[in-house]
């Protein structure tokens, strides 16, 4: 199966692809996102993302919350995306070339034509947010532009994905990846799906499928760790430096020791998975000898005598002949004198 060339580099890494998504958590601080990128760099991120818009061009004014506003109260779109609006062309060109300094990627999602020409120049591939996934002309648009597309799948359907999918086709770009997400904030556990990724596996066997988060994180960080055995390639979630902040995406947003325990997570699965061949290993080498068993006498046996199956049993080590042989051995005389629960070896016999 043939991956375009961007996946092919990106993914070749025997780990998934870990996207720590600042979105808007630097709270318009430039310093602060500065920040972030350093933890995230340190942690073993491979990109971080942010997130450009303008409020009017996202929502009305009266667009009502679709979060949990225990956790974030602010009453409407409009307001809550106006306060974390500021960052322009200047700072996403500086914050590009910051984390191209820091040697990790930058991106960053655009929500609105504008953003998608900031960005061109700065992205090596466009990340499509969910709520996007219906928003056919801004698709199209990017896809204009000739670069990878990462496109995220939350709250849609089969048919959505197919004509998002067919859209961007259509504009003579073929390199496309799909997040498997689910577009509630925070995601309960029970509401991942993560067997969702195996369907889109399955539906799109010639996409890289991945994962976004919206879950709480968990102490192990076991959600990530399933969906990446469940087979995504890209893992991305968002990303902050303190989890007790409150409102926005600080709640369900992992932190730099989240990624390090994710990290030490996909090294324990590297070392367990090992071979794929059954084959015995050094390290069973004692075992082979030792635990297992041989043929031992249950009784004296004079030389010239025949054995029986009775005058056997067997018992560890295995260092003589293997029960497997019983059959071999039964009928066979002493060659010399065996002694009670002596190993039976084939230089006793005649």
């Amino acid at each position: 199966m043939h991956k375009p060339k961007l996946w092919e580099n990106i993914l070749s890494s025997p780990t998934p692809f870990l996207i720590a998504e600042i979105g808007v958590n630097h709270e318009n601080n430039i310093e602060l996102a500065q920040r972030m990128i350093d933890a995230a760099k340190g942690a073993g991120a491979d990109a971080v993302k942010f997130q450009t818009y303008k409020a009017e061009h996202l929502t009305i004014k009266d667009s009502p919350a679709y979060w949990d506003q225990t956790m974030e109260q602010t009453p409407s779109q409009y307001l809550l995306f106006k306060k974390y609006d500021h960052f322009g062309e200047k700072e996403f060109y500086f914050l590009a070339d910051y984390c191209k300094a820091k040697e990790i990627i930058f991106l960053s999602t655009p929500f609105h034509l504008e953003a998608v020409d900031i960005l061109d120049p700065l992205v090596p591939f466009f990340k499509i947010a969910s709520s996007d996934i219906t928003n056919i002309p801004l698709i199209a648009y990017i896809a204009q532009k000739r670069k990878p597309i990462l496109l995220s799948t939350g709250a849609s359907t089969i048919a959505e994905i197919d004509e998002a999918v067919n859209t961007i086709k259509q504009n003579n770009n073929h390199e496309i990846g799909l997040l498997h997400c689910i577009l509630d904030y925070p995601t309960k556990t029970k509401d991942a799906n993560l067997n969702m990724i195996k369907h889109l596996k399955n539906v799109y066997p010639d996409m890289i499928i991945g994962y976004s988060d919206h879950t709480v994180p968990d102490d192990k960080m076991l959600i990530l760790t399933l969906a990446y055995l469940f087979g995504a390639q890209i893992i991305e979630k968002h990303f902050t430096l303190d989890k007790s902040l409150p409102g926005n995406d600080h709640y369900h947003a992992m932190d730099p020791d989240d990624i390090t325990s994710f990290k030490n997570n996909l090294q324990l699965i590297a070392e367990a998975s090992g071979k794929y061949y059954k084959e015995p290993l050094p390290c069973e080498e004692n075992s082979r000898l030792y635990a297992r068993r041989s043929l031992v006498a249950t009784v004296p046996i004079a030389p010239g005598q025949k054995i029986t199956y009775q005058m056997l049993t067997t018992k560890r080590p295995g260092t003589g002949v293997s029960p497997k042989f019983i059959k071999q051995v039964v009928g066979r005389r002493a060659g010399k004198q065996i002694q009670e629960d002596q190993i039976i070896t084939w230089e006793v016999l005649h």
